[in-house]
Formats: structure tokens, C-alpha cells, sequence
């Protein structure tokens, strides 16, 4: 009989903290802790919060009859760290102490080591992080910007597309190491991968401005204009930043985030609404196509995935201009609570070695 593991997985948000408890793949309890601003409003700093959100999560967990002595890992978001490659990571010290202080930038999901590697410690289990958005693989050759002190960045959903690379390897009867494929995370970002045999070879930084505009991001924007308004006198540098990230792309043009409310629009007869919605997925197929050269044209699959993707007109329309590259597969969604568990079940089970940081 298939030895049981149970595992805690933890996804701090900035305003939430998402918990959920597996038994091997089976996901036995979940729950979404959501946090007022006044609560998070009293720390300094995120790391701050660690012995606040640390004690809800117990709190909650007892409540729920989870008893955490029964526990045999903790999984927690992996964070803003320095670059690594991708895979699970035993937390220690370093990464701890990078954690906390931000190394490649603050978010909330640097908790998420943090708070596993404490309650790892007191049960005396061991805590993990998986793929977190820092993954870099990219090759050389992909890191050349053009000006060589701006190099190109890896920042993408590394633990979505990871995990959905796997299960569609699984789909196509093959490990994820013997795969080459284009992923497309679809969200408030969107993030293009070439994964080739096991590794993401280049990938679109989602967070700094490349790639396709998405609901709530710029993507590539031409040089010279935002050399203009950096140097103008129009927009200050706040509002050009909200511009990259937050305030740019569709809900730029059309007011909302919201590609459900946008395709409705598109159903009234609004016109806007169907360039700015069009243009979003001429840029994604347009990705798509030049991350093709990328693995030379040899592409098991194109997959969609992240929230968008749940839309039949996307999914359709991008199919229609990359077919001719691959067949196109969609995992509407993503689940990251079970891509964390997962990385720490392969790890407990002695089918992935953890890492060192």
C-alpha cells in the first residue's frame, strides 16, 4: 500500500493567505484567510507580519481538526529570491535571511518560505519552496538586451507553468524532460516559456514590461515614446510605473481588468472593446510564433493556462494563428496550491532530490 504524506502548503497574497492540506495529490482541507488593511497596515514591513499570519494559519488549522503533528512537510510560495533554476528548495538560513530582507524585491510571498521554515522547525519536519518567479534558465544567448547594463530579466509564473508543463507531458505520454513546449500563463499578466527538455530556456518578464500586453500590464511598449515620457514633463515617474505594471493594457484602454466584462462588450456591438480585446491576442500569437524560433520549431504542444484561458473566443483565436506551429492545449486556471504540495510530495517520495540555496 502507497505510503500516505501529508503535506501544508502555504500561499501568502498581499492582502490573503491561502492554506491547504494534502494527503499525497488529494487535497483533504483548503481555505482562503483574508486579512483587513488595517490588520496588515500595522507592520513596517512584510516580514513583520510572520508571527501574525503564522499564528492565524495554526489557529485555523486547529479549528479544522487538522492535527499538525501528523504533518510531514511544509510547502511555502517561494519568493522574491536571488535567481535560481527551477525545482524544489529545503528552506534554510540563506534563504531565510534573503527572505527577509528582500533580496530581488518585497512581496508578500517571501512569508511563504519564512512561515514554513519556522513551523517546519518546531514540528521537526522539513519545509520547502517550489519554482518561485525568480526561475531562471535562460540560456546565454537570451540575456543580451542590447544594452548591456539593462540585461534581460527571468521573472515569470514559474510555478503554473511548471506544473501545468508536467501534467501535459503526462497528457502526452512522456516526462516533462523529454518535452519541448510553449506555455502561455494567461492572468492579470501574461508570460510566454519555450521549455525545452526540462528547462525554460527564455521566457517573457511579465512583471518589467515585455511581451503581449495583458489585463493589467503594458507588455513591450515602444522605446522611444517611453523615452519621451520619462523625460517629458506629462507623467510623472509613479504614473509611468502604474502604466507597466497595474495600469496598463486592456484596463488602460477599456477601464476594467476584466476579460469576461470585455467580451460582453464585444457582444453589445462595442467596437473598442473587440480591437483592444483582438490586438491582446494578436500580441499573445505573435509571442507565441517568435518563442517558436526558440526551440527551433520543434514543439510538441503549444498549452494555455491562467485565468483567461477559460475563454472559448481566446483560446479560439489564438488557435487560429499558431496551429500551423503545434497543436494547442488548454488548462484553463491554475492551481497552485497542488504545484506546491507536488513539489514537496516528489521530494518526500525520493523522486526529486530537494535543492540547496
Amino acid at each position: 500500500m502507497e505510503k500516505l504524506y501529508k503535506i501544508l502548503a502555504i500561499n501568502p497574497g498581499s492582502t490573503s493567505t491561502k492554506i491547504a492540506v494534502y494527503e499525497n495529490e488529494q487535497e483533504i482541507f483548503e481555505k482562503t484567510l483574508r486579512h483587513s488593511s488595517e490588520e496588515i497596515d500595522k507592520f513596517e514591513n512584510i516580514a513583520d507580519q510572520f508571527e501574525f499570519r503564522k499564528d492565524i494559519i495554526e489557529s485555523v488549522l486547529g479549528e479544522a481538526g487538522i492535527k499538525l503533528d501528523e504533518l510531514d512537510a511544509i510547502v511555502g510560495r517561494g519568493g522574491l529570491l536571488k535567481p535560481i533554476k527551477g525545482g524544489t528548495y529545503t528552506v534554510n538560513d540563506t534563504m531565510v535571511e534573503d527572505l527577509k530582507i528582500g533580496v530581488s524585491g518585497q512581496h508578500a510571498s517571501n512569508l511563504g518560505g519564512i512561515i514554513a521554515r519556522q513551523m517546519g522547525d518546531e514540528l521537526n519536519i522539513p519545509s520547502f519552496i517550489v519554482d518561485p518567479v525568480v526561475v531562471d534558465e535562460m540560456e546565454d544567448v537570451a540575456r543580451l538586451s542590447g544594452v548591456p547594463e539593462m540585461p534581460r530579466m527571468s521573472i515569470f509564473h514559474a510555478l503554473n507553468q511548471k506544473a501545468i508543463g508536467r501534467k501535459a507531458a503526462q497528457d502526452l505520454g512522456k516526462k516533462y524532460e523529454e518535452c519541448n513546449l510553449l506555455i502561455v500563463h494567461m492572468g492579470g499578466g501574461v508570460t510566454v516559456g519555450a521549455h525545452k527538455n526540462g528547462r525554460v530556456i527564455d521566457n517573457t518578464n511579465g512583471l518589467d514590461g515585455e511581451g503581449p500586453f495583458s489585463p493589467e500590464r503594458s507588455g513591450g511598449i515602444p522605446v522611444g515614446e517611453l523615452f519621451k515620457a520619462c523625460y517629458g514633463d506629462k507623467m510623472t515617474k509613479e504614473q509611468i510605473a502604474k502604466r507597466i505594471k497595474g495600469q496598463g493594457g486592456v484596463v488602460a484602454y477599456l477601464g476594467t481588468n476584466d476579460i469576461r466584462e470585455v467580451e460582453a462588450r464585444i457582444s453589445e456591438g462595442d467596437e473598442k472593446a473587440k480591437l483592444v480585446h483582438e490586438a491582446m491576442i494578436y500580441q499573445i500569437a505573435k509571442e507565441i510564433g517568435a518563442y517558436a524560433t526558440v526551440l527551433k520549431g520543434d514543439v510538441d504542444a503549444i498549452i494555455l493556462t491562467g485565468g483567461i484561458a477559460y475563454s472559448a473566443k481566446v483560446r479560439e483565436m489564438i488557435e487560429e494563428r499558431v496551429s500551423f506551429i503545434a497543436k494547442v492545449i488548454s488548462y484553463p486556471g491554475e492551481d497552485e496550491m497542488s504545484a506546491l504540495a507536488g513539489g514537496g510530495l516528489r521530494v518526500l517520495k525520493g523522486e526529486e532530490e530537494a535543492l540547496v540555496y
